[in-house]
């Protein structure tokens, strides 16, 4: 039986990758219940392959003992695509399947600040319309509460 494909999702940091890998379901049951990868092998192996404009490069194995699990992939030029690929083995089942490829690109210094001033951009905003507001208020413009004089009713 071939290992794999891994379920993989990529999300981009500063000048990183945040990996996330999902283990395959087994098809293999024990008194009714359905084991995982881990169960069976208790232990497997995880390689990862990055590609660039440069070409392949192979990270080195790591082992894992969980499910799911996420790991980092550190040191990559900002804005530049990134495609990460996720192998599984373990020591009795060197026969693995490949996770497609997933491509990202990785975040830079200038869009986290891009981000940050989005966003307070946004909070001095929300901040400017509600004290317009509280001054229309106050003046009487909108949402009057004081009722009309007796002999207006």
């Amino acid at each position: 039986a071939y290992l794999g494909p891994p379920e993989v999702n990529i999300s981009s940091c500063l000048n990183c990758i945040n990996v996330t890998i999902k283990l395959p379901t087994s098809h293999f049951r024990e008194n009714g219940k359905l084991l995982s990868l881990i169960d069976i092998y208790k232990e497997l192996d995880y390689g990862i392959t990055l590609k660039t404009v440069d070409g392949e490069h192979k990270r080195s194995r790591k082992k894992t003992t969980e499910e799911i699990f996420s790991t980092v992939i550190e040191e990559l030029y900002p804005n530049r695509n990134y495609c990460v690929s996720v192998m599984l083995t373990a020591s009795l089942n060197q026969r693995s399947i490949p996770s497609a490829w997933k491509c990202i690109t990785a975040d830079s210094v200038a869009q986290q600040d891009y981000h940050a001033i989005a966003i307070i951009g946004a909070i001095c905003f929300s901040l400017l319309v509600a004290s317009a507001l509280k001054c229309m208020h106050a003046g009487g413009y909108i949402l009057q509460d004081k009722s009309l004089p007796h002999n207006l009713v």
